[in-house]
């Protein structure tokens, strides 16, 4: 993949013509793919492909296209000529772009990501012999990403990570949600989270409890903050959407904080994405978003530099964390039941959305696996419930504690190709927590 790429780019350098510039992105994957269905292999395929974004600039005038990849020299040759020569025609007629920046000085880097994965067969075996009845996807392989400039600047990242991501389900919304992801498969990594998952569906097998509105003391597994942070992160961590004020994070640029034990950042050395971006810039290995429940920087993308008159830190174009990164607590994962005394547990939420987005206040639908605790011991499910809340009550003023393990939670999105977006969450105990119905 990396030599084909660069193949690529020394053939598109033949093609310039006066003063035109080429940034070329490359995104490709070698994955295998299992579905499964009442805990049988409902489909299986494997998917290899490569994509090409290429944007041909002179001037403050750009224009880009995405190609897909044959594989075969020759023939992408030919759409490359084909495609160079279209961008070259449109250019007269696209306006200056003021905001344009990009990479002009030469760095180069290379990151390998070492293929520890189990063979998908064998991968598919242990899941069928441990699992019981379930439906889910796993999905692995190795991700390929590469950056060429007409400066000569070649960079290249791969990793090799797996996904499994799957629901044991008793009835109609009752089932138990969860994922195993990251570099190496470990057997018995993987058959604790089995066992829990089985014991939780045991518990949701129980006549399921209805609780009143109200305030109550929560724990939220690392799933659960997930979704949260997956809301969050969008247009909240940007220069621009700061400087626009369009940020559900205004009240922490103005002032307020979260609880001191908050510390979140962008970490790409422990992500698995890569360490460039599309302009060309390199990613610092972290960028402290907030630091002790304090605002900190700000993910800056080139245009925004641009615009703002920053340096850029190497943000994608929208400003979007790819690895984040919440600093773990002190509480053990162990001794969750016995903190959160009574209340109620809660393994995923789905449905989010802003209720009042300058409060950064959100509202959504309890899902799957949640229960009722009393006096640390889980005693019933729960049916269904709504709930509204602020981020600064979640992580600030009613958030009790974080536990000290931590969970390496992957996107399992695979929309032209597997996301390489990830997050390293504790699970959060938090009082006061506000259902409306």
């Amino acid at each position: 993949m990396q030599e084909y790429f660069y193949t690529l780019a020394d053939f598109i350098n033949t093609q310039l013509q006066g003063n035109e510039i080429y940034l070329a992105e490359f995104i490709a994957e070698q994955s295998d793919f299992v579905r499964f269905n009442k805990a049988q292999i409902l489909q299986p395929g494997s998917v290899e492909q490569r994509y090409l974004v290429i944007e041909l600039i002179d001037g403050q005038r750009h224009v880009n296209e995405q190609l897909t990849l044959s594989g075969e020299l020759n023939t992408d040759y030919e759409r490359l000529t084909s495609s160079i020569r279209k961008l070259r025609n449109q250019l007269p007629h696209v306006p200056a772009d003021p905001y344009l920046l990009y990479a002009t000085t030469v760095n180069s880097t290379e990151s390998i990501g070492t293929n520890n994965l189990l063979d998908a067969k064998d991968a598919v075996t242990e899941i069928l012999t441990t699992t019981g009845d379930f439906v889910g996807i796993y999905a692995s392989g190795g991700i390929f990403t590469g950056f060429a400039n007409s400066f000569g600047q070649r960079n290249w990242h791969s990793s090799y990570t797996f996904n499994f991501d799957w629901s044991l389900y008793h009835s109609k919304d009752k089932a138990v949600k969860s994922a195993y992801a990251g570099f190496n498969w470990d057997s018995t990594e993987f058959q604790s989270k089995i066992t829990n998952s089985i014991n939780q569906l045991d518990i949701l097998k129980q006549t399921p409890r209805t609780i009143k509105p109200g305030k109550y003391r929560v724990y939220l597994a690392p799933n659960a903050l997930f979704e949260i942070f997956q809301l969050l992160m969008w247009d909240s961590f940007g220069l621009k959407s700061h400087r626009t004020k369009n940020t559900p994070l205004l009240r922490i640029l103005e002032g307020q904080h979260l609880h001191p034990s908050i510390t979140i950042m962008e970490n790409i050395k422990d992500g698995t994405a890569p360490s460039f971006q599309s302009q060309g810039f390199i990613k610092p290995n972290q960028v402290s978003l907030i630091k002790q429940g304090i605002y900190d920087e700000a993910l800056i993308s080139p245009r925004s530099a641009k615009e703002y008159n920053m340096n850029t830190n190497g943000a994608n174009d929208d400003e979007y964390p790819t690895s984040l990164d919440l600093a773990a607590g002190a509480f053990a994962t162990d001794k969750i039941l016995k903190e959160l005394d009574t209340g109620i547990y809660i393994n995923n939420l789905w449905y989010l959305n802003y209720s009042d987005r300058a409060a950064c206040r959100m509202t959504g639908m309890t899902r799957f696996a949640t229960f009722w605790v009393e006096q640390g011991e889980i005693v019933a499910p729960l049916n269904v419930m709504r709930w509204d809340e602020t981020l600064y009550n979640i992580l600030g003023d009613k958030l009790i504690a974080l536990t000290a393990e931590r969970e390496f939670i992957m996107e399992a999105d695979t929309y032209e190709v597997r996301s390489t977006n990830s997050a390293r969450l504790p699970g959060a105990l938090v009082e006061d927590f506000t259902f409306t119905l």
